[in-house]
């Protein structure tokens, strides 16, 4: 943003707060709130005397809430449509091309959707009648300035927004939208006090109307890590009722669930959010979607209730998938468009799920010559994020004890690390840093280089400690203090290992494997109780287990044989 654009908004800020123009009477809400089928109920008055054009602007900002981008901008336009000179629709459009908690903003898009109300800033703000309609667009403008960097105007945005939500303390939305500001400021890192006090916005919205889907998405994301997801469970429950036509809101549910380690609900929440996504897919004859978000976390599900079978068929899906979807998606660029995507941008999405889940499973299973293990993945165009899928191949190697085949993936992991820092890639290079530590660790205890090996792995997890935690399934694919713990009880230093999996379990709840190896620490260590203990709840995850899982005959019989 330019100093003559900053000094607009500061100007329009300054004047809403401090004249005399805009009274408390005026400042609120006026209009009722309105239910749509489907996606919750929502009160968002605007100067539009369409009322057909309110009706769709309305399912846009609940589908926006919902993060349902796509089909928010769908429902923006049709406002657009209905009364081309209803200013509120166009910036409701620009809103769905910037995803900040995810920190992507889709610029060009913002800019084009601004462009068709007017060529400038000036222009369209005269075609806002009112004062907070004008706050609402000056806001959106800098997200789409052509100056200062992301992390610049999302600061700036985040004010105006605060701004906005004090000069209209009754208009919950604009309270919501400063809440997800909040959030989008951080540039996809968890700023816990920004969260957190994010979420206090979103509750005190869900408590002023429990139907509001976007309160109790974002109370949802505010919390979404175990030190706080207890707090959550309230909105997360709810949720999926509020919103049960929009697929997103079954997923969202999960990122408290998975917190928390409740695996059966995890799994049912995107079970729901695949069968929602793919009813309209089926109806309109596009490919149903087997790889994306929603399986990699019913995946991860599945594995951590034992359900071994079940997990390997969401990634024989997703493969299956990929060819006969990315042939679809060649021929219709045009459809593509309208749901934010084209066709490259589309596989690479494929790929980039088939390479999460094939990782989810090598590691799960622990089966280095599997199904998973021998999956390839076309990487073209991840970049450094390539680097997980050497991992795994890595990991798989040394499952078989390939060395050869470990420090051919240790040194294309090494590779991309040293290039992601490079390009200044900071979090994706904290990440590589901690999966190359890992391999080079499992690599020196193959070659009878114990302690070396895991000094590697130690730092590896202080690493991992030192990271703003990132919510869903763990993103080194393979916990550093679970792997710790493991290499430690093989040398039988089964307190030490004890330590490692508690650690663990702290950033990964009720994590299988974990628990796996704390009872296992705990029987080598003598404390048969606490061991008991923990093979219990482990049989209480897997009440739907594969009945053959190994895993399953060793906690029932510890349980049998120490009543």
């Amino acid at each position: 943003m330019n100093m003559q654009h900053r000094f607009c908004f500061a100007a329009l800020v300054a004047g809403v707060l401090l004249s005399g123009a805009i009274s408390a009477t005026q400042a609120r809400q006026t209009e009722p709130m309105r239910s749509i089928e489907g996606l919750g109920t929502i009160s968002f008055p605007t100067s539009t005397r369409s009322a057909a054009a309110q009706t769709a602007f309305l399912r846009g900002a609940l589908l926006l809430h919902l993060f349902e981008y796509p089909d928010a901008a769908r429902a923006f336009r049709q406002a657009q449509q209905l009364d081309p000179d209803f200013a509120m629709a166009y910036w409701g459009e620009a809103m769905t091309y910037n995803h900040g908690i995810w920190n992507q903003l889709d610029a060009d898009a913002g800019r084009k959707a601004l462009a068709k109300l007017g060529p400038t800033p000036a222009a369209r703000a005269a075609k806002a009648p009112t004062p907070r309609e004008k706050a609402y667009l000056a806001a959106v403008e800098i997200l789409y300035a052509d100056s200062d960097t992301k992390p610049v105007r999302d600061a700036r945005y985040d004010e105006a927004m605060e701004h906005l939500a004090k000069a209209w303390p009754d208009d919950n939305n604009a309270q919501l939208f400063h809440a997800l500001a909040l959030m989008g400021r951080s540039e996809g890192v968890r700023d816990v006090p920004a969260y957190l006090r994010a979420g206090a916005i979103s509750e005190r919205i869900f408590r002023l109307n429990p139907q509001d889907p976007g309160a109790a998405h974002y109370w949802i994301h505010a919390m979404d890590d175990p030190a706080h997801a207890a707090g959550a469970l309230e909105p997360a429950r709810a949720l999926s009722k509020i919103s049960p036509a929009a697929a997103h809101a079954q997923h969202m549910t999960s990122h408290i669930f998975m917190a928390l380690g409740l695996w059966d609900d995890v799994a049912k929440a995107n079970e729901v959010a695949m069968h929602v996504m793919n009813v309209p897919a089926k109806a309109e004859g596009r490919p149903l979607t087997t790889c994306d978000h929603y399986t990699q976390w019913l995946e991860y599900a599945y594995y951590q209730q034992g359900r071994f079978r079940d997990a390997g068929k969401t990634l024989q899906a997703c493969l299956q998938s990929v060819k006969p979807s990315m042939e679809w998606a060649s021929s219709h660029a045009g459809q593509l468009a309208e749901m934010h995507s084209t066709p490259a941008m589309f596989g690479q999405m494929l790929n980039e799920s088939l390479m999460q889940m094939r990782a989810i499973a090598v590691v799960e299973s622990g089966d280095g010559n599997g199904f998973a293990a021998h999956t390839a993945v076309d990487t073209t165009g991840m970049g450094s994020d390539a680097g997980w899928n050497d991992f795994t191949d890595g990991y798989a190697a040394i499952e078989r004890h390939d060395l050869p085949a470990v420090q051919r993936s240790l040194s294309a992991v090494s590779t991309l690390h040293a290039a992601s820092q490079a390009a200044g890639e900071k979090q994706t290079s904290s990440y590589l840093a901690i999966l190359q530590d890992d391999l080079a660790g499992l690599l020196a205890v193959e070659q009878g280089k114990p302690d070396n090996g895991v000094e590697a792995i130690r730092r590896a997890s202080r690493n991992y400690e030192a990271l703003p935690f990132d919510f869903g399934p763990p993103v080194p694919i393979k916990p550093p203090h679970e792997l710790l713990g493991e290499q430690l009880l093989k040398q039988g230093k089964a307190a030490d290992a004890r330590v490692a999996f508690e650690t663990a379990l702290k950033s990964a709840p009720g994590r299988s494997r974990s628990l796996l190896g704390r009872a296992r620490a705990e029987a080598a260590s003598g404390d048969t109780s606490a061991a008991t203990a923990t093979y219990k709840q482990l049989l209480d995850i897997w009440h739907t287990a594969d009945a053959d899982l190994p895993e399953l005959a060793e906690a029932k019989g510890f349980v049998a044989a120490h009543p």
